[in-house]
């Protein structure tokens, strides 16, 4: 039985073989080109994929030649004997504006100016040239704020020592930009006043730039104490002394000495102050 059964099973096998046989000897090439598809097409996919996760090439851009930079040669003016104690001159090398201040003289740090005056009007300053309503009122509006905060101080300074306090706040407004420039806010500084000594102590003073090179300005704690030393200044130092022969109340005749004794290098500093102490009134506080 069990011979008959393995028999017929060979027999099947053997058939069904042959049967195998000639379908792909019959089909042959319809199975060839089956195969081919499927191989071109994992081919594919595979390229596909390859793109894919392939990072990009970069692109370089061809680069324009560079144009050699002009060179800029500083020339100094030559230095004067008395050095002028405060920050004055540097209007005249930049414009009213830290923006507009880049076109000042090579050399000029601008971010460290120590005053840039962008709160004279051109009346102050002297100039004929227009100025919006509104930009002279604004600054007018902070030049009153300034004298409304320190005009007691400045008549205390003017009993103290003798200094007219219109001639105090018209320097103070002028020297701190009503108390906005940089000396001011940051070192209270309010009149410029400058550091000549070659062995100053941490915190007694601070660089900031002015006249196209950078100079040693004094710190104080406070506003007030920037007062007082503007004070001690004019009363101890000899060059201001002739200026305490003058009445109390010539105010144009204090502005024209200080710029005469060289308080500041500005050719047109005593105008500014007797314009200040005029357009404002200062002179009220003299009494």
């Amino acid at each position: 039985m069990n011979l008959i059964n393995e028999t017929n099973i060979r027999q099947l096998a053997y058939k069904a073989g042959q049967e195998t046989s000639l379908a792909i000897q019959k089909h042959w090439l319809k199975t060839a080109l089956l195969g081919a598809a499927a191989y071109m097409a994992l081919q594919k996919d595979m390229v596909i994929d390859l793109q894919l996760n392939r990072p990009a090439a970069a692109v370089v851009q061809p680069q324009a030649t560079a144009r050699p930079m002009a060179q800029t040669v500083a020339f100094r003016e030559p230095a004067t004997k008395a050095r002028a104690m405060n920050t004055s001159l540097v209007e005249q090398q930049a414009s009213k504006t830290e923006t507009t201040a880049a076109k000042s003289a090579p050399g000029t740090n601008v971010s460290n100016l120590a005053n840039t005056y962008s709160n004279l009007t051109a009346a102050n300053k002297g100039e004929a040239r227009k100025e919006s309503a509104t930009d002279r009122r604004s600054k007018r509006q902070k030049q009153k704020a300034y004298v409304k905060r320190f005009a007691k101080v400045a008549r205390m300074e003017m009993y103290k020592y003798g200094i007219p306090a219109s001639i105090t706040l018209a320097q103070g407004l002028l020297e701190s930009n009503v108390g906005e420039s940089k000396l001011a806010t940051r070192n209270n500084n309010h009149f410029g006043m400058k550091c000549f000594s070659k062995s100053c102590s941490k915190g007694h003073c601070s660089n900031f730039t002015d006249d196209s090179h950078k100079d040693f300005f004094r710190i104080y704690k406070s506003a007030w104490e920037s007062f007082r030393a503007h004070s001690l200044l004019l009363k101890q130092s000899s060059r201001y002394q002739p200026l305490f022969q003058l009445k109390s109340n010539d105010y144009k005749g204090w502005a024209r000495g200080l710029k005469k004794a060289g308080y500041a290098t500005d050719p047109k500093y005593a105008e500014k102050i007797i314009n200040l102490i005029e357009d404002l009134d200062l002179h009220q506080y003299d009494r």
